[in-house]
């Protein structure tokens, strides 16, 4: 862009790209089928150039930023010179740039004047893909082929013309067809409205200059982004983790990241992380690339849009075969929980780093939960499934965030009490903060959990999930305490017993589960917080009296007033 003239138009069409794969998000919500999609927002829509890099993408789940590239060029590579004005592909192969096999990808070529201009993108979580259990996700599968159709490249549409083979074979491996059908035709909807959208711009300013922005986007993004990496100090940066077993051995898994930064390079390095598991706690290579992604977006330019330019300057690196780098057949359906501990390393190895943007550990596991069934009367299946919020950490100069969800969901929401209610055969009895178990203690504490307490009211059903961070906690920072842990407590004929990665289990009429994620990791000293603070947690109802003496060496008062005398002796006998 050379001209005054060419950067106000290249303004003006990247704005309109942006608007595009929000109209996108918005048609998919609006007419998908599926509480998770239209109501918790677990998809993404976006645009590629027609080489596959990422060039404008709606909100929605984060870890989709670094997978239509992938998917993209898959179908690419696959299909060559044998892509039409008119063709729509399906795909859905972890292997080949996706996640898992329930979210499901449809991309749709743009053709303007007969050349390709653009590629169409939007993936959902399908609530059924067919597979083990109701909901596709086993957390005891050990191979993929245990988790549903997988669907690896298609022509869904040929010319226009729909592959009624596809269909016929989705209709009948899918246990809810008519959910999950219902929620293709969303996502068809989205990348047809995107196509008409990218036309109706060629018309106006032209291929050329459609293509010319697309390069000015990513190369402005790009310095913006190298700029961030080489104002940072030099030198490598390490983080360890342990995940907490794999849903089908007790085991815990260790992993590790090296983070080298070179001038305006940036290399995250996962070799010495333990080998994928005959279990679906993996994921595949590219959702760790998506996790890396995320983690660096949040680093070099947290506000602005998503594209291809930000990530040039970093590396990824890591073997074949790892929990973080499975092959085929590995299970990866709860792909999630290791991509969640794999932003979660380059989290902690950057914190010290940008203080400012970074904060001590989260409750990280997105916590999935699966309750499935059939209605009374009809005999009709449902399955509710549901990411549950938790406590982020401490920041340097504030308190974590409560009752947000995961790194890598992004902007998903809960579900309101009033809709898990009129949809499913479940009975909300409490939904709030989770400060029993407490979180990370401070100078600025930790966020708070939630607790979610249900009752079942269908006659028989399931439930199965798989919490991380259910044994290893939310690391501090800079002599900030730990957070607490997830857990789901069943109640069944009065027996109560905690589970975390637990396989598809019996529920009954009347059987109650606890939802209970936990709080995230402090930031610096607890004898540093404001005693004025803590006696505000104490009347806000987060912290006990006795929490605040114990903690944050504070005393109240019987009238819940700070007492200044008795608090600065007691501070002073901890050598403050």
């Amino acid at each position: 862009m050379t001209t005054a003239g060419e950067r106000v138009t290249a303004e003006i069409i990247g704005g309109k790209l942006l608007a595009i794969a929000d109209e996108m998000g918005i048609v998919l919500a609006r007419s998908s089928m599926s509480p998770v999609i239209y109501e918790v927002l677990d998809f993404a829509c976006g645009i590629c150039d027609p080489n596959g890099e990422l060039i404008a993408q709606s909100n929605g789940i984060t870890l989709f930023t670094g997978m239509f590239s992938g998917q993209v060029r898959f179908i690419r590579r696959k299909f060559g010179a044998a892509i039409y004005a008119g063709d729509i592909f399906i795909t859905n192969d972890p292997y080949e740039g996706g996640t898992h096999t329930a979210d499901v990808c449809i991309v749709k070529p743009v053709f303007a004047d007969g050349a390709l201009v653009a590629f169409a993108v939007a993936v959902a979580h399908w609530s059924e893909i067919g597979g083990k259990v109701v909901g596709s996700l086993s957390p005891d599968s050990v191979e993929i082929y245990e988790e549903g159709v997988r669907l690896s490249g298609l022509k869904l549409y040929d010319r226009s013309v729909c592959n009624q083979a596809v269909m016929d074979i989705l209709e009948a491996n899918i246990r809810m067809p008519r959910l999950s059908l219902g929620d293709l035709n969303a996502e068809l909807a989205a990348v047809r409205i995107a196509d008409e959208r990218l036309v109706e711009m060629c018309a106006r300013y032209g291929r050329t200059t459609l293509a010319a922005t697309f390069r000015h986007i990513v190369e402005a993004s790009e310095a913006i982004s190298r700029k961030a990496v080489a104002a940072m100090p030099d030198g490598v940066y390490r983080a360890e983790d342990v995940i907490d077993g794999d849903g089908v051995h007790d085991e815990r898994i260790p992993v590790c990241v090296a983070v080298t930064i070179a001038g305006e390079r940036m290399r995250f390095d996962f070799t010495g992380c333990a080998a994928q598991r005959a279990a679906p706690i993996n994921c595949s290579r590219w959702s760790l690339v998506s996790a890396v992604r995320t983690v660096f977006k949040a680093f070099a330019g947290p506000h602005q849009p998503s594209n291809e330019g930000w990530f040039r300057p970093i590396e990824v690196v890591v073997p074949d075969g790892t929990v973080f780098s499975a092959v085929k057949p590995a299970a990866v359906g709860w792909y999630f929980e290791s991509s969640c501990h794999a932003s979660e390393l380059a989290w902690k190895a950057l914190a010290p780093l940008a203080p400012e943007r970074f904060s001590a550990g989260s409750y990280v596991s997105l916590c999935g939960t699966y309750i499935a069934g059939r209605r009374a009367g009809t005999g009709e299946p449902f399955v509710h499934l549901e990411p549950q919020h938790g406590g982020w950490g401490a920041g340097r100069q504030r308190d974590g965030a409560s009752a947000l969800i995961a790194l890598t969901d992004g902007d998903t929401y809960n579900y309101s009490s009033e809709l898990i209610e009129a949809k499913v055969p479940l009975r909300v009895h409490s939904y709030g903060l989770n400060v029993a178990d407490g979180s990370g203690a401070g100078r600025q504490r930790g966020g708070y959990g939630i607790v979610r307490d249900y009752e079942m009211l269908a006659d028989e059903g399931i439930i199965y999930a798989s919490y991380g961070r259910s044994i290893e906690k939310p690391w501090g920072v800079a002599g900030g305490r730990q957070g607490t842990t997830n857990y789901i407590e069943l109640t069944q004929r009065g027996v109560h017993r905690r589970v975390t990665r637990t396989p598809s289990t019996p529920l009954h009429r009347g059987d109650r589960i606890r939802i209970a994620t936990g709080g995230g990791g402090g930031w610096g000293s607890p004898l540093e917080r404001a005693p004025e603070e803590v006696v505000r947690d104490v009347w806000n109802g987060y912290v006990t009296p006795a929490q605040a003496r114990d903690d944050y060496a504070v005393v109240v008062g019987r009238n819940l007033e700070l007492d200044a005398n008795a608090t600065a002796a007691l501070r002073a006998a901890h050598g403050r």
